[in-house]
């Protein structure tokens, strides 16, 4: 079932979408070279708590973790765990946050150290491509619209691997609502979108081949190829003329910014390209 929300709903919504923004941005500052996947999922967890929201992903489906925090060629749903960061490393953080009846579902890649060139690329061009695809979220269109937006940027104009495995969605009362949002598609083809829809659009681009498959944990998704992948989310209300993101990019690039400003090896996707 597809949900039209009320104003107060979207509200509600957004107020839990900025708490994973925030979340993220503590995650920014946190982040360096030497410190273990597990060590940001605690502090996460316990900045969300702390804040009046309870983390969306643990014991979702059996999910263990508070974060799907997933390192070069994973591509999401990463465990947590003793992997130490390393210079040059890039790292999906993915948080979902319930409160007040309602969630947020947020993800953002960030770079650690020096990171290849081509890597620092297909992170700006994979934001890139959520941006257009929120372009497309709007009263009137298809998914199908949003779907193929994503695809343009990124297969046809760039050459990398488009994830069709997995796929965006709606969110609310629930992490994961209809209609499912694909990163590949047509142009007028799926669902018909209407004013006051929220979804959840998430590119996830492979540096190489499309192809990924699941680990013994049931859960890490990687790259056939072992070639690294991106991730980006934002929850996203649907408007009359372009889609709203009610999470929000900004705070957490000023927080990397900073960051790298204390750390002089800290390399920002911005400076890729």
């Amino acid at each position: 079932m597809i949900h039209i929300r009320s104003k107060d709903e979207i509200e509600l919504i957004r107020k839990s979408a900025l708490l994973v923004t925030a979340t993220h941005v503590e995650v920014a500052g946190f982040l360096k070279p030497g410190i273990t996947t597990l060590s940001i999922d605690k502090m996460a967890e316990q900045f969300i708590r702390d804040n009046g929201g309870v983390p969306s992903f643990k014991n979702y489906n059996g999910y263990p973790y508070s974060l799907c925090i997933s390192v070069n060629e994973q591509v999401v749903h990463g465990f947590p765990g003793d992997y130490e960061l390393k210079d040059g490393d890039i790292i999906s953080v993915d948080c979902g946050v319930y409160m007040n009846g309602y969630h947020g579902d947020h993800a953002y890649t960030f770079a650690i150290g020096n990171v290849a060139p081509e890597v620092l690329k297909l992170m700006r061009i994979t934001k890139e491509s959520l941006a257009k695809g929120i372009e497309q979220a709007k009263d009137g269109n298809r998914v199908g619209d949003i779907s193929y937006a994503i695809e343009q940027h990124t297969a046809r104009d760039h050459g990398y691997g488009v994830v069709r495995e997995l796929v965006g969605h709606g969110i609310g009362k629930k992490l994961h609502e209809d209609p499912q949002v694909p990163n590949y598609g047509r142009r007028g083809d799926g669902k018909r979108l209407k004013e006051g829809m929220v979804l959840a659009i998430e590119p996830m681009i492979n540096l190489g081949r499309r192809e990924v498959y699941t680990l013994d944990d049931g859960w890490t998704v990687v790259t056939n190829d072992g070639k690294p992948s991106v991730h980006y989310e934002h929850t996203t209300v649907v408007r009359k003329n372009r889609g709203e993101a009610l999470s929000d990019f900004a705070p957490i690039e000023k927080a990397e910014q900073a960051n790298k400003e204390l750390n002089s090896t800290y390399y920002t996707p911005a400076e890729a390209v």
